[in-house]
């Protein structure tokens, strides 16, 4: 402490004297505006940090009820059990906003990567069935069904079983919805006991669109057999989202005899809508007795001039080859894939573009692999592609799918030859499929690529080696998840050999993963500790440190404009995931996405792309954290690709269909506002020129 020199001490003494003492009133604290709490908000949700108390406290019981919203979806986003009675005293807050929130909230604890521990679902279940019960006001009303249905415990269904009468009214879109995500989520099991009448009436065409769209959703999500006369007249509606649903579930749960009225389909519906009516035909297709005429073979072979259009540049209608090819055929509809492939050569002689000619590439690709999935062996992909599909990734798509062959396999050993190629995803694709289809004389290469620098291969190593129980590549796997502290993608893949080779050994490894910084680390080690121990284990939230990377936020009004050779597709960022958009400006003002393929097109459900490796397991080199907003998965939706809590990276798709199981799980972050005809026509294997960072106007 610095000291006075004597004479002045002595001085200040004299003077300090003689002056009475004055109390001093109580002076209250400067009060930070709500600007700066919601900062400071931002700040802790990121960090992934409760504040000390104060986080909990600005949720119960701030003042301002826009600090109270912001404190709550941070809630939302941290997924903490221990918060769980905070978020529920939101739910009997005077004012909506605040209510609203709250449910959201629920709802988003309710879907947690890592489950709630069983008493915390009954609190929950009880707390939201009273709050829907005497809740007044329509917006928060339906955000608890909601949330009921992303809690899909008996109670929640019950609930929202009786919100779905009368057909007509206020809640019975909102319900039918939260009760297909239910059956998404718990299996269909779990509404099994709604009346099939009551699904029926919601699909009336004098009701809303709206409805009839929530009742196909429903339906389909049921899997019902007694529902199977529904589902063929609801395949009859000119509303593409009621339609493709219902389409979807009756391949699943259809007959060969079906196929005529598909059929019938194919060309009068659009694109999506017919993918999913050719998806459902290939389904039926299996069920066709051996050696006995197929109709649903012979209405896709029908289909074949579809690769004449693509060649006119119509790419959209490749998705209706393509759903043929990802779904695979009977042995019994070989000739009907070699026909495809030949139609697809033909129309390569007449292609108008070179993006044209990719596509019929890619889709020849495609039909080869599936027909190299009926025999069990690589063979047709060795020569697919005209040239134009590098080799790397014909041959990870063939090693796929022939890991798919449920026969009788012969030369099992067929992907051990590609262990040792030059391509970290024909290694990765080669070790997927020995994963699926073990034989003794992959261990040894196996092993060696244990201890490999490329990280995925690494894991898909030893994953691949627990499988087949390989004691002898302990060590190496040991060494492995010594690299999981700074590799953290490495977790699920060593946890799973960890339990298959060294067993109850591993748990002293596993319980020391429980407090790593990185949420999908705790999540795989308390998965695996729950395998091997037979008792529910959890992990604690673990505060990020204040130096940990976040992305700049993106402006409100930023839009990203992906510039592709089908076209450009613009999409406004929301200001409500600012992070998240700002995480894909960034690397997008950094060239990060020139020449990065779409790798992943499921038609009617969603086109992924922003893979560096182009296999579906690359990115950036760190992750971001999660931004559930309360943007619905709707057509046109962008989302972020995730592994778990907290994995975002560089990868993002485009949602083609209302998906609504998506919803509040993977992060909404922006809306396609131009271009949603070239979103329809992507396919695998299109090429991202650039991505243009801009500002939509005002």
């Amino acid at each position: 402490m610095a000291r006075l020199p004597a004479a002045v001490s002595a001085g200040f003494l004299l003077v300090s004297a003689c002056v009475r003492s004055v109390p001093t009133p109580d002076v209250p604290p400067p009060q930070e505006e709500p600007s700066q709490v919601i900062a400071r908000i931002q700040d802790w949700e990121d960090r992934r940090s409760l504040g000390g108390g104060d986080l909990v406290r600005f949720a119960t019981s701030a003042p301002d009820w826009a600090v109270r919203v912001r404190a709550l979806r941070a809630l939302a986003r941290i997924q903490d059990a221990e918060t769980l009675e905070a978020v529920l005293a939101g739910l009997t807050a005077p004012r909506n906003a605040v209510r609203e929130e709250a449910a959201f909230a629920a709802g988003e604890l309710a879907q947690s990567w890592e489950p709630l521990p069983e008493a915390s679902r009954t609190a929950l279940t009880e707390a939201l069935v009273r709050a829907e019960a005497s809740e007044a006001y329509a917006g928060v009303r339906n955000t608890l069904l909601e949330s009921l249905g992303k809690l899909a415990t008996p109670g929640a269904v019950e609930v929202l079983t009786a919100r779905l009468s009368p057909a007509n009214g206020p809640w019975s879109e909102a319900a039918a919805t939260a009760l297909g995500v239910a059956a998404r989520k718990a299996g269909p099991a779990a509404v099994a006991n709604v009346p099939l009448e009551t699904i029926r009436a919601l699909l009336e065409p004098r009701l809303r669109s709206e409805v009839n769209v929530a009742g196909a959703y429903l339906l389909a999500a049921s899997k019902r057999l007694d529902g199977v006369d529904a589902l063929r007249s609801c395949v009859a509606s000119s509303i593409p989202d009621v339609m493709a649903p219902c389409v979807k579930s009756l391949g699943d749960l259809g007959s060969p005899r079906d196929a005529l009225a598909l059929n019938l389909m194919l060309g009068e519906a659009t694109s999506r809508a017919s993918a999913e009516v050719a998806r459902a035909l290939a389904q039926l297709a299996a069920k066709c007795e051996a050696g006995s005429p197929c109709a649903p073979l012979s209405a896709l072979e029908g289909q074949a001039h579809l690769a004449k259009q693509v060649a006119e540049g119509k790419a959209a209608q490749g998705h209706v080859l393509l759903a043929v090819a990802q779904q695979g055929l009977p042995l019994q509809g070989r000739p009907v894939l070699s026909r495809m492939r030949s139609a697809l050569a033909e129309a390569d002689g007449t292609a108008v573009s070179d993006e044209a000619h990719a596509d019929l590439a890619w889709l020849d690709c495609r039909f080869a692999a599936a027909m190299d999935r009926q025999l069990g062996a690589l063979d047709q992909v060795l020569q697919c592609g005209y040239g134009r599909v590098p080799e790397a990734r014909s041959l990870a798509l063939g090693l796929h799918e022939v890991a798919q062959f449920k026969g009788q396999p012969t030369g099992a050993a067929f992907a051990v030859p590609y262990l040792n190629h030059v391509s970290p995803i024909v290694r990765g694709a080669a070790l997927d499929a020995l994963s699926e289809r073990p034989v003794p004389e992959a261990m040894a290469p196996i092993r060696a690529l244990i201890g490999g620098g490329d990280a995925v291969v690494a894991g898909l190593a030893a994953a691949a080696a627990g499988k087949l129980k390989d004691a002898e590549a302990l060590t190496a796997v040991q060494a492995l998840a010594d690299r999981v502290p700074k590799e953290p993608d490495l977790a699920e893949a060593v946890a799973g050999a960890l339990v298959a080779l060294q067993g109850q050994a591993a748990e002293p490894r596993l319980r020391g993963w429980l407090a790593h910084p990185h949420a999908n680390v705790r999540r795989v080690a308390a998965e695996s500790l729950t395998t091997l121990t037979g008792t529910p284990v959890r992990s604690a939230r673990v505060e990020l440190p204040p130096d940990t990377y976040r992305p700049p936020a993106a402006p409100s009004g930023t839009t990203l404009t992906l510039r592709t050779r089908k076209g450009d597709i613009t999409v406004l960022l929301d200001p409500d995931a600012p992070l998240t958009g700002g995480n894909l400006m960034a690397l997008a003002k950094q060239g990060y996405f020139r020449g990065i393929t779409f790798h992943r097109v499921v038609p009617d459900f969603v086109a992924q792309g922003g893979d560096p490796r182009g296999d579906g397991e690359g990115g950036p080199g760190y992750s971001i954290r999660c931004e559930m907003t309360r943007r619905p998965y709707a057509r046109g939706t962008v989302g972020m690709a995730l592994s778990g809590k907290d994995t975002g990276g560089s990868q993002f798709f485009f949602t083609h269909s209302p998906q609504p199981h998506l919803d509040g799980r993977y992060t909404a972050f922006g809306e396609v506002i131009q271009g949603m005809d070239v979103v329809d026509a992507l396919l695998e294997g299109t090429i991202i020129d650039d991505v243009i960072v801009g500002t939509r106007a005002p």
